[in-house]
């Protein structure tokens, strides 16, 4: 693997299951992005201590990769005009069933266990609590999942650089739409009680 230091390797080394590093997340706050827009590598999640949707998705792909699963992210894209943005995760499988890894600061949108037989049926698991203030449903469209792979030659896990060219590229590549335009008109917004169950924040900014 990349030259990762021997502290960076013992704490990787330790996440032996996706539900580990879903605890790893869940437990550094989320990247408020106080100082400007970020998009850091799994080292320098490691080095600060804290994550936003992106990077936690990056981070739990290399953690997998080390224990010799592929390094995926998948992109959840909300519709083109909507006042809301995509949220990316880490998909793996165990026994031929996918789940998901996800940094969020929200109740939703989470980890999902290793019960779908599809990237679809993963993908639509999120699709009933991805609304808007409003109660509006936001998600359009989905991408495959993207091996990191691709990108070992520019050292994507360990760079000291911001590595925006794999959201970049993520956005670019083919997405699936969930959604016919019939299907679209008919969609109820969520109600007064789910948007009020859904406001809770992990975490606050620093004042």
């Amino acid at each position: 693997m990349d030259k990762f230091s021997k502290n960076e390797l013992r704490t990787l080394k330790k996440l032996t299951t996706p539900q580990k590093i879903q605890d790893f997340l869940d437990a550094i706050p989320i990247n408020f992005e106080e100082d400007g827009e970020t998009c850091m590598s799994p080292r320098r999640v490691l080095e600060t201590k804290k994550a936003h949707c992106m990077e936690g998705a990056m981070f739990a792909a290399a953690a997998l990769k080390m224990h010799g699963q592929a390094p995926l992210v998948l992109d959840l894209k909300v519709a083109p005009r909507a006042d809301d943005l995509d949220h990316v995760v880490a998909p793996f499988r165990v026994r031929g069933y996918w789940g998901a890894i996800s940094k969020t600061n929200h109740p939703v949108l989470r980890y999902r266990d290793p019960i779908y037989k599809s990237i679809r049926e993963l993908v639509m698991s999120y699709f009933h609590e991805y609304f808007m203030d409003s109660g509006k449903k936001t998600l359009r469209s989905y991408s495959m999942p993207l091996d990191l792979s691709r990108f070992n030659e520019k050292h994507w896990m360990i760079d000291a650089k911001d590595i925006f060219y794999i959201p970049e590229y993520l956005n670019s590549t083919r997405h699936i739409h969930i959604l016919t335009p019939a299907m679209q008109r008919m969609l109820r917004p969520a109600s007064k009680l789910e948007i009020e169950a859904t406001k809770m924040t992990e975490w606050k900014p620093r004042v």
